[in-house]
């Protein structure tokens, strides 16, 4: 978004989408969490990323940020599982690190696809590294092949899902604000 189209957004407006995009992963977040775990225990489509996505993409990484910390913890509030915040915290601030370096510094070169795959598969990672240093057992990390996989088909959905609300929803829903390169 250029400057002309920055000043343009109201912070009503950007604190209002932000709140919705909170909102709307924090609500996936809750569903998907009532469903039993893919092939690997604890392992999740990660739906809610979808939103946290949108907000980078919308905005900027700063609230892409606050849009994942927010879920995070009101995630943990909400199933009752505060011990995950260690694990959703860390996964999902690496794979927005990662989403916003890719993103910012190499998109158009690098599909909005290949940025949520590679997201994916760090937030995936980061969450195994996590439970393999806090368990102190190094057998974790024999399922980094297959939550490579299933980050790799997770992201795969969450880039889908995002490449088709940025080209299907119009910009005028988001006051213009949606990412343009």
């Amino acid at each position: 978004m250029d400057e002309k189209e920055q000043r343009l957004v109201s912070p009503a407006r950007k604190i209002a989408t932000l709140g919705v995009l909170t909102a709307l992963s924090l609500i996936t977040f809750i569903i998907e969490n009532q469903f039993p775990p893919l092939i690997i225990p604890g392992a999740k489509m990660g739906l809610a990323n979808i939103f946290s996505f949108a907000a980078l993409i919308i905005f900027s990484p700063v609230e892409a940020f606050v849009v994942v910390a927010v879920r995070t913890a009101l995630g943990a509030v909400f199933a009752g599982n505060f011990s995950a915040v260690i694990y959703s915290f860390s996964g999902g601030v690496i794979s927005m690190g990662v989403s916003s370096v890719l993103l910012y510094l190499v998109h158009p070169r690098v599909s909005v696809m290949a940025v949520s795959v590679a997201a994916a598969v760090a937030h995936n990672i980061t969450q195994n590294c996590i439970f393999a240093l806090m368990s102190g057992t190094a057998l974790a990390f024999y399922y980094i092949p297959y939550l490579i996989l299933l980050g790799i088909i997770s992201g795969a959905i969450v880039g889908a899902v995002i490449m088709l609300s940025v080209k299907k929803i119009p910009s005028r829903v988001f006051g213009g604000m949606i990412f343009k390169r």
